[in-house]
């Protein structure tokens, strides 16, 4: 089997990696909830200034231009400088929008005045005072818009961050209740080793001290790669014990990517599982296999494992490990990820998917 690393290179915290709290205005759900938000904002304008003989669908629709003309100014310039604003702290970044916001709104309003017919347009009748009012109402408008609209972006972020920090120390203590679980059934199979073999018991103590010198790095997600090497160590350890009564096989989809992220410990216990509930049990052994394919957006793990006949109760009801990788599915990934059980006569098998991540 390939050496663990004695080190490996930390996963820089998540909340390290976000971006400041002003949303991708280059994303198109973005895009789209502006240019509705702006629509709704022309309804309640058109209403508020509707006055008695005017048409309301020209008025409206005229309004509707205009704001929409501002929204995609904004959406312009705040993706322009997405990366820029991200590099400044919250409070300048703020500023620094609200006033591209502002520049935004006077300049479309001049675009605006010198675009209205000529009959009609207050530069060429002179009227400062009508034009003065116009840029005034528009920058009164667009800097209330604006600052509600900051508020509410500081406060989502502010909001997912919570519920993401939440997140991670909720999988760090589910993690963390499968490392004893694990230690406790690797000491038992060393117990064994040393009164039958001890030379085995010695090869499996160096084995279970490299695995718990490459676990305890307290990674949230680890490569493909190496959640592999860390399941082969304890497969190791258990062919020690089992000897061939235990087969494993696994097969990896051509062209896969091994340095595809996934979550730490995700494997391994169910591999554990199926070795515990489904070859064990049995006197001639089985063989456990493992599946990894992949999909452009996609990658999908499963576990198979031969079913006894009749159920140890000693062995029946521990779906910890089932139980707890369903939950650090759900904290990790929410609806993209999904566990599923498939139970025959002959075999049982667990699955799951996960988004695709590059390391």
């Amino acid at each position: 089997m390939p050496q663990a690393p004695s080190q490996r290179q930390q996963n820089p915290d998540p909340a390290y990696l976000e971006p400041g709290f002003l949303p991708d205005f280059c994303n198109a759900r973005v895009i789209f909830l502006v240019i509705l938000g702006a629509i709704l904002l022309a309804f309640v304008l058109s209403l508020s200034s509707m006055r008695e003989g005017d048409d309301y669908w020209v008025n409206l629709s005229m309004i509707a231009l205009f704001i929409v003309w501002i929204a995609f100014g904004n959406i312009l310039v705040l993706c322009v400088t997405r990366r820029f604003l991200h590099r400044l702290s919250p409070i300048v970044a703020a500023f620094s929008s609200y006033g591209m916001s502002l520049l935004v709104t006077f300049v479309v309003s001049i675009l605006a005045l010198v675009t209205t017919p000529q009959e009609t347009s207050p530069i060429a009748q002179g009227d400062s005072l009508i034009m003065n009012g116009f840029l005034l109402r528009n920058l009164a408008i667009s800097a209330i818009v604006s600052a509600v609209a900051l508020r509410y972006f500081y406060v989502q972020h502010q909001w997912k961050s919570n519920i993401q920090t939440e997140a991670r120390s909720r999988i760090q203590a589910l993690q963390a209740r499968i490392r004893p679980h694990f230690l406790f059934n690797s000491m038992n199979t060393i117990a064994s080793l040393t009164q039958t073999n001890p030379a085995k018991a010695e090869k499996a103590v160096l084995d279970l001290a490299d695995l718990f010198r490459a676990s305890l790095g307290h990674q949230d997600k680890v490569t493909l790669r190496e959640e592999l090497d860390f399941t082969k160590r304890y497969i190791n350890i258990e062919e020690l014990r089992l000897g061939e009564r235990l087969k494993v096989e696994l097969h990896l989809q051509d062209h896969l990517s091994l340095s595809t992220l996934i979550p730490a410990l995700i494997l391994q216990p169910l591999v554990e599982n199926a070795i515990y509930h489904g070859v064990e049990p049995l006197t001639d052994g089985g063989v456990v296999r493992i599946e990894i394919e992949s999909t452009a957006r996609e990658l999908q793990l499963t576990i198979t494992n031969p079913k006894p006949l009749e159920r140890d109760p000693l062995r029946s009801g521990n779906k910890m490990a089932q139980d707890n990788i369903r939950q650090r599915l759900q904290l990790a990934y929410g609806d993209q990820s999904k566990m599923k059980i498939r139970e025959s006569d002959e075999d049982y098998s667990v699955s799951f998917h996960i988004p695709i991540e590059a390391s």
